[in-house]
């Protein structure tokens, strides 16, 4: 017994393929739309590419941009046929194919919903990407004559006065590594000498943070030196003294921008799903109502269209039956293959 059966009469049938070529072109905009936003992902993601700790981010955008690409070209082929289907000598053209064609349509809709599944899930790696990026980035800051990390000191800068954030946890962060240079230390002074003795690496640490951490909107002047030192500066204590640096940690602030960007693509992605899943039952209407005409040779006789056939369980029985008839063909030709080997 066939799933969802509708009759059909010329007109039923001229205004459903009409409809479903219509639909078609709307989810070839929606492919093209499904292309920029990967590639727009992708130029963000690049713009703090040196600020991840591998590639494997641009995983997720490049295979937006890839389903982008299928969609527009099996929604140009889908409306063509939905095209010719008013036209029963044009038609005839894609009916040996149509089968395979639909097939092909199913598995892409069942890949476009493991890609937005994968825009919801792909906070959890980025997560750890950022987190060793970040930390890693921290440490060249002050690499500002090294080849290669030269750049670093104002990516940092740049993206903490951006995302109003300071350091990859927090603030502190800073007070861990080293991020003055050499250059501008004066290792003949006391202090100096006695804050590089202070560590087993020997590093120039300090309770300071860079000047892109201070938050242009605090009404005191920035204190970004010193700040565990109360005395240091009038008028203040860093233990209930609001500070004048953002407090947020840069992790958390990139993790909530690309996180919601790859939310609102998800979510995107699942519109066009089922914008792709609807053409797809439209064509199957289609193809079943033109095959079922009681009269052929009478384009306005009447015919019956469905989704499945067969029901959903007798249609899974089937798959699985031709599944296994082409594994064991399989099997059946390496065993005549090793049967000719031997007698040879």
């Amino acid at each position: 017994m066939a799933l969802m059966v509708v009759k059909f009469d010329l007109k039923k049938r001229v205004k459903l393929a009409q409809t479903v070529w219509f639909m078609y072109w709307f989810a070839v905009m929606a492919g093209v739309l499904l292309f920029s936003m990967g590639l727009f992902f992708k130029i963000e993601l690049r713009k703090r590419s040196e600020l991840m700790d591998n590639n494997e981010s641009h995983f997720l955008p490049n295979l937006l941009i890839l389903m982008g690409l299928i969609a527009c070209a099996i929604n140009g082929v889908g409306g063509k046929i939905c095209y010719d289907s008013l036209d029963p000598s044009k038609f005839a053209k894609w009916k040996p194919m149509l089968k395979t064609f639909l097939v092909f349509c199913v598995g892409f809709n069942a890949l476009l919903l493991v890609t937005a599944l994968l825009c919801f899930l792909m906070r959890i790696p980025l997560q750890f990407t950022l987190a060793e990026g970040l930390k890693n980035g921290m440490k060249y800051y002050k690499d500002t004559d090294t080849p290669g990390r030269c750049y670093m000191k104002r990516t940092l800068d740049l993206m903490q006065m951006e995302f109003r954030c300071c350091g990859n946890d927090n603030y502190r962060d800073w007070f861990e590594i080293q991020w003055v240079s050499n250059r501008y230390l004066d290792f003949t002074a006391k202090e100096v000498k006695d804050r590089i003795g202070s560590n087993v690496d020997g590093q120039y640490l300090m309770d300071g943070v860079p000047f892109s951490c201070c938050n242009p909107g605090s009404p005191r002047p920035c204190i970004q030196i010193q700040m565990t030192n109360n005395s240091a500066h009038y008028s203040y204590d860093h233990y209930t003294e609001e500070l004048n640096i953002w407090r947020r940690g840069c992790r958390d602030a990139l993790l909530s921008y690309y996180g919601g960007m790859m939310n609102t693509i998800g979510a995107l992605v699942v519109l066009i799903t089922m914008l792709e899943v609807a053409v797809t039952i439209g064509l199957q209407y289609i193809d079943s109502s033109l095959s079922t005409l009681v009269n052929p040779e009478d384009p306005e006789s009447e015919s019956e269209g469905w989704v499945l056939e067969k029901t959903v369980k007798e249609t899974f029985t089937d798959i699985m039956a031709k599944m296994k008839s082409l594994t064991k063909g399989g099997k059946v030709e390496e065993s005549s293959e090793a049967a000719v080997e031997t007698v040879s």
